[in-house]
Formats: structure tokens, sequence, C-alpha cells
């Protein structure tokens, strides 16, 4: 009986296990999220990150962000980009950005551990996509280096506004 019950209690415990896993890996809020790594090498100022969405609601309200992921590597507490997006209609728009990625101490701001940290940088709130179609997003470093060291990962999250 007692061999049993501790049977029990591992499948059980094994179930939560799953089960929290799965629940954890479900975002409802999530439309869109991608990122690409950068090469070891460096993030060059020639090389732009590049995603393609393909829009077809124009209703609804989406919150956009850009994801950085950075090591101990990274010499700055900022990261300038430039942003093009293409629009279905080919019109092409270019704006830059400035992520703040350390407080004024240098210390990380985004979330992790070690050497690595996840930034998720809110840019722009109840965005709406004005036509239907595909999108075309890239994403350049604009820091004045031609090289630029300790940006492992870029990317897009698009959330359902609520």
């Amino acid at each position: 009986m007692k061999m049993y019950l501790k049977k029990l209690s591992y499948k059980r415990a094994a179930l939560f296990l799953l089960t929290g896993l799965t629940l954890a890996s479900c975002d409802p809020s999530k439309m869109y999220d991608h990122s690409q790594k950068v090469p070891d090498s460096g993030w060059y100022t020639d090389s732009a990150v590049q995603f393609s969405l393909h829009m077809t609601d124009t209703l609804q309200a989406y919150n956009f962000y850009i994801t950085v992921r950075n090591n101990d590597d990274y010499p700055y507490r900022n990261l300038y980009l430039f942003f093009n997006t293409s629009l279905p209609n080919r019109n092409i728009t270019r704006d830059t950005i400035e992520l703040i990625l350390a407080d004024t101490d240098g210390r990380w701001i985004g979330k992790g551990f070690g050497a690595l940290r996840d930034n998720k940088i809110l840019i722009r709130r109840n965005l709406m996509f004005p036509l239907k179609g595909v999108y075309q997003f890239g994403i350049e470093q604009a820091m004045r280096e031609d090289c630029l060291l300790g940006i492992t990962d870029v990317g897009i999250r698009i959330e359902y506004a609520k």
C-alpha cells in the first residue's frame, strides 16, 4: 500500500508539472512573436534583421514591442535602431528608436540571470494596422559602430491590446 501511494504521488507531481508547463507556454495576448539570432561575430550596420507579417484584421488594436537579448559584452546602456516598415501598398517608413537596456548605474534592466538579459520594450501602444496584406519590418543597429558586440537576438512581439 505504501509503495502504491508513493507511485501515485509521483504521478500526481508529474501531472501538475506538465500542466504548469503547458499553461505557462500559452499566452493568449500574443499575436506575433519572432526573433532572430545575431551572429557571434557581431551585428554589422549593413545587416538588417527582417520580419514578415500577414495582417488581415484592420480593426483590432495591438501593442507593438521590440525584443532584444544582450549579454555582458554589450558596452552601452542604450541601443539605437533604425526601424524600417514596408506596408502592403509599398509605402516605406523609417524610424530611429532608442532602447534603454541599463539604468544610470549600469545595471541591466532586462529579465534574466547570469550574462544574458531579455528585454521586451513597448514601442507603440494601441497600434492599428491600416491595410490588409503583408508588412515587412527591418531592424538595423544604429550605434555608429560598424560591428556591435553583445547583442545576441533581436525580435518583434505584437500583443492584442486590452
